[in-house]
């Protein structure tokens, strides 16, 4: 045989057989690990993104490892890990006892500590392994630290998002983009709001209320003001274009989720927490495109938000600017990026 026509079908094999391993490789599901074995959350997405008859985006993203961690002094998330971790064995699910074993494991990373605390230390060797992240509620447990996480996924320019279910419930999208309501002029958005002492009051789960506000209003509060009682907090924001928007958190009495929405054409309410299906389905997406369907600016302002609530409460229900608390976690953040 002539030589070259050898090496040319020597090269035509190595081509296609390099083909056939990309294809396999792009039919393969992306392999997702678990990061905190002590919330509903993990269990939840985890059904959903490994339910064999799963379709869509979520179809495409496997869990198959997990790491439990865990947080001593807080309750719900102690005395719930061991049961939460047998779930995950009895799935199948890979247990591991450390973060980079986990990431030897994975493509991708859901960190779901229910603790906001070790988050960015958690987030750390994420970051720097490359791995796509989604980030669940509170984000961290100061605003300093969400800070730092932002900065560490720009130093790596690894992509992540975090976001509470409620952003992505149907009926909010709907009302939202309702022509009866048109344009948004403010929003009353509410949300039970119980208090963890390790947290800062609105991070532990007002955070799912404020969420609602940030998705009907979008970014631009520019100063918060807080009235704050045993039973109830109510955060009035102020934004750059002269709207308002308020989050109720409930502490006694009847405790549910909504928002009303104040329009140009019409006033109407969102629609009810349906699930966390529509959230997997934009973390999957987002696995898949790895552009955030929240910006990362929006979800900082956020927390700054009610990081602001808190410094009001301290100061007798004075007003607050977003900017002042940003500024100074800013500098606190930059401290602890540091490696």
């Amino acid at each position: 045989m002539d030589s070259n026509l050898g090496t040319i079908l020597v090269l035509v094999v190595a081509i296609g057989l390099s083909a056939t391993a990309v294809r396999a490789e792009e039919k393969r599901p992306l392999r997702a690990g678990i990061i905190g074995l002590d919330t509903s959350h993990a269990t939840a997405f985890a059904k959903l993104f490994n339910d064999p008859k799963s379709t869509g985006d979520i179809a495409v993203v496997k869990i198959v490892a997990a790491f439990p961690g865990g947080s001593a002094d807080i309750p719900s998330s102690r005395d719930r890990i061991a049961d939460f971790t047998k779930q995950f064995s009895d799935m199948g699910i890979t247990i591991v006892d450390s973060i980079p074993k986990l990431l030897d494991q994975v493509d991708v990373v859901l960190l779901e500590s229910v603790d906001g605390r070790p988050h960015l230390e958690q987030a750390r060797p994420v970051f720097k392994a490359g791995k796509p992240m989604f980030i669940d509620k509170p984000l961290a447990g100061s605003l300093a630290d969400a800070i730092a996480i932002d900065e560490l996924g720009k130093k790596y320019k690894v992509p992540w998002f975090s976001s509470s279910s409620l952003r992505y419930s149907p009926g909010t999208i709907a009302a939202i983009n309702d022509p009866k309501v048109g344009q948004v002029m403010g929003c009353d958005a509410w949300s039970p709001c119980p208090i963890e002492e390790h947290h800062p009051d609105l991070f532990w789960y007002g955070v799912h209320g404020c969420e609602t506000l940030y998705t009907v209003m979008g970014g631009g509060c520019e100063s918060v003001i807080r009235v704050n009682t045993d039973g109830a907090d109510v955060v009035v924001g102020t934004w750059s274009d002269g709207r308002i928007g308020t989050f109720r958190g409930i502490r006694a009495g009847k405790s549910d989720y909504g928002a009303t929405m104040f329009g140009k054409n019409g006033i109407a309410q969102t629609g009810k927490y349906e699930g966390y299906k529509p959230l997997v389905e934009q973390i999957a997406l987002f696995f898949k495109t790895h552009k955030p369907p929240v910006s990362n600016q929006e979800t900082l302002e956020l927390f700054a938000f009610m990081e602001a609530a808190d410094q009001s409460k301290r100061q007798g229900g004075t007003a607050v600017k977003i900017s002042d608390v940003m500024q100074k976690a800013r500098e606190e953040a930059m401290k602890k990026i540091g490696e």
